[in-house]
C-alpha cells in the first residue's frame, strides 16, 4: 500500500511513523509530502541586509558583489534563486527530516516530496492527483500561517481527496 502523508512539520514523528507503517505493510512505501510557501518579502528584507538595491532583482544564482557607495564589499548576496532554493531546502528539511528519518529506521520504504506552492491544500490536491496514493494521513493541527491543518488545509483535504484521509492527532 502507499501512503501519503502531508505534513507542515507539526506531525509526531514516532507516532505518525507506527501509523503509516502499519498502513503501508511489509511491501509498502510512505512518500512524506510538503508543501511551502515562500514570503517574497522575505527576499526584500534579504536584500536590505546584503545592502542589495530593492529593485535589482537577480535570477541566477551567481554571487553578486554588493558594494557601498566608495566602501570595500560588506558581504556577497548569493542571488534571489539562491536565496529560494536555501529557504525551500530548509523548511523542508525541518518539516520532513525527522519523520523521514524515524519511517526509514522503522524499515518503511520512504520519499520526500516538497513543492513550493502559495495554496498547500491545491498542492497536497495535486501530490495526491500525482502520486495516487492508497491512504493520505494529515495532521490535526497545523503550524504558523496554516492555522491549524485540519481547520483549513485538512479539512479540504478530507473534504476533496480521491482516496481515504485519515487525520492523525
Amino acid at each position: 500500500m502507499h501512503v501519503l502523508v502531508a505534513t507542515d512539520g507539526s506531525l509526531e514523528p514516532d507516532t505518525t511513523t507506527e501509523l503509516a507503517r502499519r498502513l503501508a505493510g511489509d511491501d509498502g512505501r510512505v512518500t512524506v509530502f510538503t508543501a511551502v510557501e515562500i514570503p517574497r518579502s522575505l527576499l526584500a528584507d534579504l536584500r536590505r541586509v546584503y545592502g542589495e538595491s530593492e529593485e535589482v532583482l537577480i535570477l541566477d544564482h551567481e554571487t553578486v558583489d554588493v558594494r557601498g557607495a566608495g566602501q570595500p564589499a560588506r558581504s556577497a548576496y548569493p542571488g534571489d534563486d539562491a536565496m529560494i532554493d536555501r529557504y525551500l531546502n530548509d523548511t523542508a528539511e525541518a518539516r520532513t527530516g525527522p519523520l523521514a528519518e524515524a519511517l526509514r529506521a522503522a524499515g518503511v520504504a520512504t520519499d520526500v516530496k516538497i513543492e513550493e506552492a502559495e495554496n498547500p491544500a491545491r498542492a497536497i490536491l495535486d501530490a495526491i492527483k500525482d502520486q495516487a496514493p492508497d491512504v493520505v494521513c494529515v495532521g490535526s493541527t497545523g503550524r504558523g500561517r496554516f492555522e491549524g491543518f485540519l481547520g483549513s488545509v485538512g479539512q479540504k483535504i478530507a473534504r476533496m481527496a480521491p482516496c481515504p484521509v485519515l487525520v492523525v492527532r
